[in-house]
């Protein structure tokens, strides 16, 4: 029966990771569901997240590697620092230290008091009205040439937010160029170019740790099935949201948000789940 679970955990992390609704609390609610009734944990979740970012490798393998060689080469003195793609690459270093920095200090809080499922449903909550407002109200004029490092950091902070499920690490960070006046397609793509050393950082972090143990309720080999799932689903999910957001807003999203918000609520008032 676990295996079956990790394939479900494994559908829901590649459904929900590049979605503003977080899969760090859909796999922490989801859990509680299941059979086991259990929480994956933090371990489970960052190893399974390393799954859904090599689609993102996969899906951006071009820009990467444009963006990878030219900083190098900046680096070596053969193009200057402001080349765009260079540039790009400074910025997603920069962006990247806050949840490094916060990750590592909070580690004993992430793994216990921020999963809390009272907390996890109140940042449901919170961060889709954030995304309502954002949405609604950012300007929405800015290509992402035209990102500073004030608003790398800014996107930094925002995505370090996530280290609490139900914040979201897309949902943060978009919400954050919304409010920057970046375009949704421009805040939703540096949301996940972002996220790449974050979450392959924590993911190996997590799994050199757990080596040779399980990882919370399930063994390594149920974590890598879901791991290995959540890639398929996450590759097909990356292409959608692109195109969507670019034609839509993210009323979607935030209404679900709140839904579930205050669906995890009614579950918890009448004790048929714990938290």
């Amino acid at each position: 029966m676990q295996w079956i679970e990790a394939i479900i955990l494994g559908l829901v992390q590649g459904l929900t990771e590049f979605l503003p609704v977080s899969s760090s609390a859909h796999l922490r609610i989801v859990g509680e569901f299941l059979p086991g009734a259990a929480d994956p944990g933090a371990a489970f979740t960052a190893i399974t997240q390393l799954g859904t970012e090599f689609a993102v490798l996969v899906y951006f393998w071009r820009d990467i590697v444009r963006i990878l060689k030219a900083w190098f080469s900046a680096i070596a003195g053969k193009i200057p620092h402001s080349d765009p793609d260079a540039r790009m690459g400074w910025l997603i270093i920069i962006g990247t230290i806050p949840i490094v920095v916060l990750g590592l200090l909070l580690e004993d809080l992430i793994e216990s008091v921020f999963r809390t499922l009272w907390l996890t449903a109140t940042m449901l909550v919170i961060f889709a009205v954030l995304l309502a407002v954002a949405d609604a109200y950012g300007k929405q004029r800015k290509p992402l040439d035209q990102l500073s490092v004030r608003d790398g950091i800014i996107f930094g902070l925002a995505q370090a937010m996530a280290l609490i499920p139900g914040v979201s690490r897309s949902g943060g960070s978009i919400t954050a160029g919304l409010l920057l006046g970046y375009t949704r397609e421009a805040a939703a793509r540096y949301s996940f170019l972002l996220a790449i050393p974050a979450v392959f950082g924590s993911g190996f972090y997590k799994l050199l740790g757990s080596f040779g143990e399980q990882t919370g309720p399930y063994s390594m080999g149920q974590t890598l099935l879901a791991t290995v799932v959540g890639f398929f689903v996450a590759y097909v999910i990356i292409g959608w949201f692109l195109k969507y957001v670019s034609q839509n807003s993210y009323t979607l999203f935030v209404n679900y948000r709140i839904l579930l918000g205050l669906f995890v609520y009614v579950m918890l008032g009448f004790g048929i789940i714990n938290a």
